[in-house]
C-alpha cells in the first residue's frame, strides 16, 4: 500500500469515496459541499488535507484531516475528519495505515494529539480505533443554526 496526496486528477475517485463515506453514515453530500471541500484541499494556504491509499494502482481508501485549536492546552490538535476504506479491502490494514499516516503528519509538525469521532454503530471501525486508545467519555452535541 502507498499513501499519497490527492491530486486534481483524482477528482472522480475522490468523489466516489467521499459519497461512499457519506452513505456509510446514512447521509449525502451536496454538489456545493463537495466543491467547498475540494477547494479546502487545494487552498493556497491549506489547513485541510486529503490523502489516498492505493494498492496495486487501485485507490482503496481516503483520509481527510485538519488542524484544530485546543484552548485548554494552548496548542493545536489534528482532527481526523473523514476516514473511508472500500468494503472489499477492509480488515487488511488500510484503515490503520491511514490513521498512522495522520499520526505521522501530526508528529512531524510537533502536534501532540490526533482525535476523531465516529458513530456508536460503527463497530468494525471502533475495534480498530479502540486499539489506539479507549473511547473518551465526551459526548458530542450538534446544534444546527438556521439563517
Amino acid at each position: 500500500m502507498i499513501i499519497r496526496t490527492v491530486t486534481p486528477a483524482d477528482r472522480a475517485v475522490w468523489e466516489e469515496l467521499f459519497d461512499a463515506y457519506a452513505g456509510f453514515y446514512k447521509t449525502s453530500v451536496s454538489p456545493e459541499a463537495k466543491a467547498a471541500v475540494w477547494g479546502w484541499i487545494f487552498a493556497e494556504d491549506p489547513d485541510f488535507w486529503c490523502d489516498l491509499a492505493e494498492v496495486e494502482g487501485r485507490v482503496v481508501g481516503m483520509v481527510q484531516y485538519q488542524l484544530m485549536h485546543r484552548s485548554l492546552s494552548g496548542a493545536k490538535v489534528c482532527y481526523l475528519s473523514d476516514l473511508y476504506v472500500r468494503p472489499d479491502v477492509r480488515g487488511g490494514g488500510i484503515g490503520r495505515g491511514l490513521i498512522d499516516h495522520v499520526i505521522g503528519f501530526a508528529r512531524g509538525r510537533g502536534i501532540s494529539n490526533v482525535r476523531w469521532l465516529t458513530q456508536e454503530f460503527n463497530y468494525a471501525g471502533r475495534r480498530l480505533y479502540d486499539s489506539y486508545r479507549p473511547k473518551s467519555d465526551f459526548i458530542l452535541y450538534s446544534v444546527p443554526v438556521e439563517g
